[in-house]
């Protein structure tokens, strides 16, 4: 018996590029009570989608968690349908206990909450805290504090979660110094963890925060381009059934600019494999601020993140698809990268 949609407790996870929110969110549902249905909503700045990937790769839906993915930035832009039905169609799915929505890393948070707030939802999501998730290690660098976005995301704030805390020295002072001069955030509690490792208590915390001030005006304006793949969305991103809109190459690129900000993707064949060896070649030599995959290898489904120069993989559950976002301030080199990709194709006997 479906019941209805009334008062689900929402959260939405947020953050700057490669603070690391995927991998707290599959921290929350590694340790979400085994009854509970739980959705989680994914927002990519990138065109390809790779998130809810890696997401389904980790927590399958017989672990009663359910994953649906807009891709291409468009949850900033919450007036448009693509989130709405998206959204709409994964809690008629999942019948959610609890609703987790990762806004991108370049997204307006206050955005998304205007539209949980709106008339259509305020009587089916109860939105609880916002958990804004930050790398101290940049707190002294000005292309983060003088960011509209990342400060955006600080103001919305419930709980500042310092993440990754064990690569820290004095970064945690220099991040609490610099949230007590600002109004919005000096009475937010700082919460240092490693590798993501939330604690769901904080989902339910209670919310002391300013009143709620639009800013939908303040809106970067972004466009798309788009080198063989129709821009379509819909709820179901990160299947690979669009398989017959590949070209005849076996790949498709997908280029999305926004602000000052660039992303390039490509997805490939199902049928391809790769080489995890020389794949893992190419990743690190990646020169971009960050960098989001799943790759079908010889040695099986890998999900590979890279972030600060540093990279980072996963064992996936199964096959789903390679696919590969890059998102840079220079979109100059992104032409260079494919060629290795494609070299590192494995030669199946």
């Amino acid at each position: 018996m479906i019941k209805p949609l009334k008062h689900i407790p929402t959260n939405i996870i947020t953050g700057f590029l490669g603070v690391g929110k995927t991998t707290a969110i599959s921290h929350l549902l590694r340790h979400k009570p085994a009854h509970e249905r739980w959705a989680v909503l994914v927002n990519e700045f990138g065109e390809v989608g790779i998130d809810g990937g890696l997401l389904q790769g980790q927590h399958a839906e017989a672990e009663q968690v359910f994953v649906a993915e807009v891709p291409g930035g468009c949850m900033c832009c919450v007036m448009g349908m693509p989130t709405k039905i998206t959204l709409n169609k994964l809690l008629k799915q999942a019948q959610p206990d609890r609703l987790l929505i990762e806004p991108t890393g370049l997204g307006h948070p206050q955005e998304v909450l205007a539209l949980l707030a709106s008339e259509h939802y305020q009587q089916v999501l109860d939105v609880r805290s916002t958990i804004t998730l930050v790398d101290a290690r940049v707190i002294d660098d000005p292309r983060y504090t003088e960011h509209a976005i990342f400060n955006q995301q600080l103001d919305v704030a419930d709980v500042i979660v310092a993440n990754k805390s064990d690569c820290y020295d004095n970064h945690l002072s220099v991040l609490t110094a610099y949230l007590s001069k600002r109004p919005t955030t000096a009475n937010c509690p700082v919460m240092p963890v490693e590798q993501g490792q939330l604690s769901p208590a904080w989902l339910d915390l209670t919310i002391a925060q300013t009143p709620f001030v639009s800013l939908l005006d303040d809106h970067v304006g972004h466009e798309h381009q788009h080198h063989g793949l129709d821009h379509t969305h819909d709820a179901d991103t990160t299947d690979d059934s669009s398989e017959q809109s590949l070209p005849a190459e076996g790949y498709v690129e997908v280029r999305n600019h926004r602000g000052d900000y660039f992303s390039c993707g490509w997805r490939f064949s199902n049928d391809w494999l790769f080489d995890e060896e020389r794949l893992e070649e190419v990743l690190r030599g990646l020169a971009c601020e960050r960098m989001k995959a799943v790759f079908n290898t010889n040695m099986g489904a890998k999900g590979f993140s890279f972030s600060n120069g540093e990279l980072s993989s996963v064992a996936l559950a199964h096959m789903q698809g390679s696919r590969i976002e890059i998102i840079d301030r220079d979109a100059r080199h992104f032409d260079t990268v494919l060629s290795g990709l494609l070299a590192a194709r494995a030669h199946i006997e």
